[in-house]
């Protein structure tokens, strides 16, 4: 039986967040401006690399499940180990310093991301969900917030500090802080991280998290010019 684990941006696109999806055949994917991920069916067939290409236009690098077999004819770019950790023994709780950011925090939202590279995050990533910032002096200093959205899950994600201000635990308490939210509407939090993280997987078991297998990933080029 295909869980919403198996792919959380398949699960998310055909379920809560399908407002966001765009389609061509068998593929859907985030809005550009939204999130870069693409979806596969869990069972596609022939066509689905056709449906890829179509979806994505020639030149482009798409990222997809590592099971798939790839054509001979597109380039693989490289390949993603990841872990999904899921929440057991979280402790949720708001946080008096943490403030929802909204349309006008993105400029300071990207600058953010820019030099802590926490992952994906677009101009209107924000429309995914709740984000939270702790802001010091009026800068904006640390942020958390929602991004995939499995029916009953919803994942935390973007979560970064600026370098100045780490070691202070905001991090921590801003997962907690979008957990409480996520807790509030009856669903689960769930993250994912990169296998190499070792210090944020670290971080994430120590608050509550367990590490769950998940697929890896093949990042592929499409054929043809940009």
């Amino acid at each position: 039986m295909v869980t919403p684990f198996d792919d959380p941006a398949w699960a998310s696109l055909t379920g809560p967040h399908a407002h966001f999806a765009e389609r061509s055949g068998q593929v859907l994917r985030y809005q550009v401006d939204v999130a870069p991920f693409f979806a596969l069916p869990p069972e596609p067939d022939h066509g689905v690399w056709v449906d890829v290409a179509a979806l994505a236009g020639p030149g482009q690098t798409v990222t997809v499940h590592n099971s798939l077999p790839v054509p001979a004819d597109w380039e693989v770019l490289g390949r993603i180990a990841g872990v999904r950790l899921v929440d057991v023994a979280l402790e949720a709780a708001e946080d008096p310093e943490a403030v929802v950011l909204g349309p006008d925090d993105v400029p300071e939202m990207l600058d953010l991301v820019e030099r802590t590279k926490p992952g994906p995050f677009r101009k209107r990533t924000i429309e995914l969900g709740t984000y939270l910032g702790i802001r010091r002096d009026g800068e904006l200093v640390a942020m958390a917030g929602e991004r995939m959205h499995p029916p009953g899950w919803t994942e935390i994600s973007a979560v970064c500090t600026d370098p100045a201000y780490r070691g202070q635990g905001l991090a921590t308490r801003l997962i907690r802080a979008v957990a409480a939210g996520i807790r509030a509407r009856g669903e689960r939090p769930m993250m994912h991280a990169a296998a190499t993280n070792t210090s944020a997987i670290r971080l994430y078991r120590s608050i509550g998290f367990e590490v769950e297998p998940r697929p890896d990933f093949v990042m592929v080029r499409v054929p043809g010019s940009l």
